[in-house]
């Protein structure tokens, strides 16, 4: 190659480009055979155009990728070289197939070091995504093991190559484009005697893979809304008054097609002013005498503006024991309900409030999503356990009265939602409450956090109220990006968990 930068060009073969394709492999595969024979690159273009792909250099050919489709069940398992392209040259391809199966990579010798095999397969990662398939399979040579075979085990050396103590041309290469080696297969390739014979099954997951294509109506959805009541404390004369400042705001959301609606945590705190002359103790428990009512009007409010609706949290009163619980109205009707786990020392001392013993993912039509009530943010735990969950979105309602309070919450919840890969929305009350002890200041700044990485906002944040301002916010986000930054994120944080020092926490006693 000159000196002079290439003028690059990635497309799919034409029948055409058989002779200066054939001269490629002939100089990069001298030691296994060289060029297929023009009938079999024929078909392979006639069977399966879009999966053969070169790269040009001012129209010159000087990489390519050829790809199959087959079987996953029958590829992921055990197989040789003849099972793919037979002793007539025959290539297997099935139309049907459910995975990509890689046949060859090849880049002109003068090209390497261009990064032009990583376009490459960056193409087929594509082109598996776009298609819907499973994975691309490949059975990947080990050309430098022949020299050191008398002194390590192939099991050894694949170990030692990735643990990158050697170098193996091929297998480092598709170590580093984000493969794996599911098995080692023998006598994959028998003359391929720089390999002694061996080969290693290499894996790449369609992580999009959806294994029945969904109707219309079944499609998930990739971009949800998020809509956040930063809602102000105020007196207020009944149950009615309540619920007339939140269908406000629901309605507002549900105006500009958010999915879901968060209020804080004990958004219906007001209400305990009614009986100003109550203890601490009464006073909360007065307060749970309204939540029933409230939860079936707010779910009636979820069907009504097709919106779903994470109503803060009340008090509820059970078997005499009185907790903190965060209710979800689907906006098809039904309810889950989350009880927070971790009590303050303020809710212990002045309102006798139990702790609950489960947290847990909902499935909605917008994402699958867990509550963390306030306090419980702030362990690292509960967060854990809702990831191992598959947690995509963490609505976390709550209360703080001074700003100390409040960044607590907040910065717990960013780091929620960078070691968890997924979106976290925090949702406070402002304002005051003279009459109503306990709740009589409040601070708050509601907020929507991402993953720090590239595909997100530089500082994490998506989206921040003004502080201690009555208002609404939203914040679009894209669940797809998370699926992206768990298997090929800059970090990967759930992947690299050292599940053999301190295990997993789904398995975990729970109730």
């Amino acid at each position: 190659m000159d000196t002079n930068t290439p003028l690059l060009n990635l497309r799919t073969i034409a029948s055409s480009d058989y002779d200066e394709l054939a001269a490629l492999m002939n100089l990069v595969f001298d030691d296994v055979g060289g060029a297929w024979p023009r009938m079999t690159i024929m078909d392979l273009i006639h069977q399966f155009p879009d999966g053969q792909i070169c790269i040009e250099d001012s129209g010159k050919i000087i990489g390519a990728a050829l790809t199959i489709k087959v079987d996953y069940n029958r590829f992921s398992l055990n197989h040789t070289y003849t099972d793919i392209i037979n002793e007539q040259n025959v290539i297997q391809h099935q139309d049907s197939g459910d995975a990509l199966y890689g046949l060859d990579v090849f880049v002109h010798p003068d090209y390497r070091g261009l990064r032009l095999g990583r376009r490459l397969y960056d193409a087929r990662k594509e082109l598996c995504r776009n298609t819907n398939l499973k994975a691309i399979l490949a059975g990947g040579r080990i050309p430098h093991y022949q020299p050191v075979a008398d002194q390590l085990s192939v099991l050894e050396y694949i170990e030692k190559v990735k643990r990158k103590e050697l170098h193996d041309p091929i297998l480092s290469f598709q170590l580093a484009n984000d493969f794996d080696v599911k098995r080692l297969m023998k006598h994959y390739l028998p003359e391929d005697t720089k390999s002694c014979g061996y080969a290693t099954l290499l894996e790449w997951d369609n992580v999009f893979y959806d294994e029945v294509a969904p109707s219309i109506l079944d499609t998930e959805k990739t971009l949800v809304r998020l809509g956040i009541v930063q809602w102000q404390m105020r007196m207020m004369v009944s149950v009615d008054d309540l619920i007339d400042q939140a269908e406000f705001f629901v309605s507002s959301l549900s105006g500009y097609q958010a999915d879901f609606a968060l209020f804080p945590e004990f958004f219906n705190a007001p209400l305990m002013g009614l009986k100003p002359e109550h203890s601490s103790v009464e006073a909360i428990r007065f307060l749970s005498e309204f939540t029933e009512e409230i939860k079936q009007r707010f779910s009636q409010l979820a069907v009504t503006y097709n919106i779903n609706i994470i109503s803060g949290s009340m008090p509820e009163l059970k078997d005499d024991r009185l907790y903190n619980v965060s209710y979800l109205l689907h906006r098809d009707g039904s309810i889950d309900e989350q009880y927070k786990i971790h009590i303050t020392p303020h809710e212990q001392r002045d309102w006798v409030i139990d702790g609950g013993d489960k947290v847990k993912v909902f499935e909605t039509d917008a994402g699958r999503v867990g509550i963390l009530i306030c306090y419980d943010a702030e362990f690292p735990e509960l967060g854990r356990m809702l990831a191992e969950q598959g947690v995509q979105i963490m609505f976390v309602p709550f209360w703080t009265d001074t700003k100390n309070g409040y960044l607590r919450v907040r910065l717990c919840a960013q780091a929620r939602a960078i070691e968890n890969e997924c979106y976290v929305a925090i949702g406070g009350s402002i304002g005051n409450l003279p009459r109503v002890n306990n709740v009589d200041i409040q601070y708050a700044q509601s907020a929507v956090f991402s993953p720090s990485d590239i595909y997100f906002p530089h500082d994490a944040t998506i989206t921040e109220a003004s502080p201690n301002t009555e208002m609404i916010i939203f914040a679009d986000v894209e669940l797809d990006k998370l699926k992206y930054l768990n298997t090929e994120g800059s970090v990967t944080n759930l992947r690299h968990r050292r599940l053999d020092l301190y295990g997993g926490f789904t398995n975990s006693k729970q109730k």
